[in-house]
């Protein structure tokens, strides 16, 4: 028990930390290559729409490592680390909210936050849907 437990608190841990590092690597390529203006300097809106679908992609990819890594219930431990994402997405939100341009127009987080589960479910779903194609490697 408390081996699928540990395991469970692991494939959520690295799931998560998957799908933040891919991002922080991105956002910090994008500021460096001259893509994203300097850290703290106002972007377009387009950029923010970039980083919105780029976000995502990287939060599936998360929810899917988790549900692949799960030892039992990969849906209620995807969903867990989608909660985590909703909580910390809605405190950026919050923390953000007027606190200049270079936070972004106020549809972007608010993007994040209703992206938190969605993107969670989906991966999940996709791990379902690769492990019925036979394609999980063995644990």
């Amino acid at each position: 028990m408390f081996v699928k437990i540990l395991r469970s608190f692991l494939a959520v841990l690295a799931g998560v930390v998957f799908g933040v590092g891919l991002t922080l690597a991105t956002d910090f390529a994008m500021h460096r290559s001259g893509i994203f203006p300097t850290t703290g300097q106002p972007m377009s809106g387009g950029l923010f729409v970039l980083a919105t679908v780029y976000r995502t992609i990287f939060g599936i990819a998360g929810a899917w490592l988790i549900a692949w890594l799960a030892p039992v219930r990969p849906m209620l431990l995807v969903m867990i680390a989608g909660a985590i994402g909703f909580l910390v997405s809605l405190a950026g939100t919050i923390l953000t909210w007027n606190s200049g341009p270079e936070f972004g127009p106020h549809w972007y987080p608010i993007a994040l936050v209703i992206l938190a589960f969605p993107q969670s479910w989906f991966g999940a779903k996709l791990q379902e849907w690769l492990a019925g194609s036979g394609s999980r490697l063995p644990a």
